[in-house]
């Protein structure tokens, strides 16, 4: 039988939906610039770059971090519509174990077209897996007061550059390559797993997140004024602590040959695994810009809406039409479709390519076309499921 939302749902906060809608579409520009990009070299390389590649990186910069933190901030406003700890708890831990089965089974699958799990790099643990693992260790956190949890978050965040340079013994690195350095994780049978986003201090994040859910639910006009002054306080920190150049990232900033690649070097800050710096420097202007959203519906907000209250659904179909976009287009440039395409995510197939044409790739410009038309292509899709999930009360949209 079909059952209809019930007018006990609070209505959600445009704000929140408005900028998670912002970072998922940001975050697929990253992810088609990897697939149809000719260059072979890290964007932040500064002595490679350009100022238009940087910032096309750097702009996404702000997309794991905010979707880690508001993902907390979504378990605190699901908690706040009368639920209890041990529901919330439930939730987290269940939805976190089905995102981890997603990022190793349909995720895997569109983003590689490999079905082959011995694939060398066919199997790459990203952003939904320690959203997936953040999940499951809050959902034990939330039974603690939101102080003890804020602190906790906190600590994991200052703190966890200290230990940037330790070194574990051979039989324990699987376990320090899932808590706090990327790396390749040897399982049996010969499978492998690259973990690029350890656990340590994502999972810090998304319990920051949760707390801040405490100020969402604040009145409009005084959560606006917190934003403000947090965000602003967070940019703070991070410009007075990047000067100093001491301490927050692994890579300290330098002087180069021109002021523009000065401040590129001030902003090149670690993802892998995030510093202190780089979540300063993106959850900062993150929050700030929420202080200047108003709960009014506008056809900007509108639109970022949609794809921030489907975000998941968004991102598993982005890949899947990118994807399939990168290899029509290559069969129609080259006549071939390169071999990785249908291998493993193509930014761990550079330099050099194992097979295919030796010139793949578009320019830059090409990349933001796709990354337009396939986030257009893709509204009709999300604004329908969107409209589905407000209709409908099935316990298993909360989970997609």
């Amino acid at each position: 039988m079909e059952k209809k939302a019930g007018a006990a749902h609070k209505k959600r906060i445009i704000s929140i939906d408005y900028l998670r809608g912002i970072v998922i579409v940001l975050m697929a520009l990253d992810h088609i610039r990897e697939f149809f990009t000719s260059v072979r070299f890290s964007p932040t390389d500064l002595s490679q770059t350009s100022a238009a590649l940087f910032f096309t990186r750097w702009i996404t910069h702000f997309c794991a971090p905010a979707f880690v933190f508001l993902a907390g901030t979504g378990a605190f406003l699901y908690g706040n519509r009368g639920r209890s700890k041990s529901e919330i708890s439930r939730f987290l831990f269940t939805r976190g174990l089905f995102l981890i089965f997603l990022e190793f089974t349909v995720i895997r699958f569109v983003v590689t077209f490999n079905l082959n799990y011995f694939s060398p790099g066919s199997t790459v643990a990203q952003v939904i897996w320690v959203i997936g693992l953040s999940m499951v260790m809050l959902a034990a956190l939330v039974f603690l007061s939101d102080w003890l949890i804020a602190l906790f978050g906190i600590g994991l965040i200052l703190a966890h550059n200290f230990f940037d340079t330790v070194t574990v013994v051979p039989a324990f690195e699987w376990l320090w390559i899932i808590l706090h350095k990327p790396g390749l994780l040897a399982l049996p049978l010969g499978l492998e797993v690259k973990l690029v986003y350890p656990v340590v201090p994502w999972v810090g994040v998304m319990a920051l997140g949760y707390v801040f859910g405490n100020i969402v639910a604040l009145g409009e006009v005084k959560r606006r004024k917190v934003f403000f002054w947090l965000g602003l306080g967070l940019v703070l920190a991070f410009l007075i602590i990047r000067c100093i150049n001491i301490y927050g990232d692994p890579a300290c900033w330098a002087s180069q040959g021109s002021f523009l690649f000065t401040v590129l070097s001030f902003l090149n800050c670690t993802k892998y695994p995030p510093s202190l710096l780089y979540l300063l420097m993106t959850l900062g202007p993150a929050i700030l810009v929420l202080s200047f959203f108003s709960e009014k519906d506008t056809p900007l907000s509108k639109f970022f809406v949609t794809f921030g209250r489907v975000s998941l659904f968004f991102y598993i179909l982005h890949f899947f039409t990118m994807h399939i976009v990168a290899v029509i287009l290559a069969m129609l440039r080259y006549q071939i479709i390169p071999h990785w395409l249908f291998v493993n995510n193509p930014v761990f197939s550079r330099p050099p390519f194992p097979s295919g044409p030796t010139n793949y790739g578009y320019d830059l410009i090409v990349v933001y076309l796709v990354w337009v038309a396939v986030t257009l292509l893709l509204y009709p899709a999300c604004r329908w499921y969107m409209k589905y999930k407000a209709s409908h009360a099935y316990p298993w949209l909360s989970y997609l």
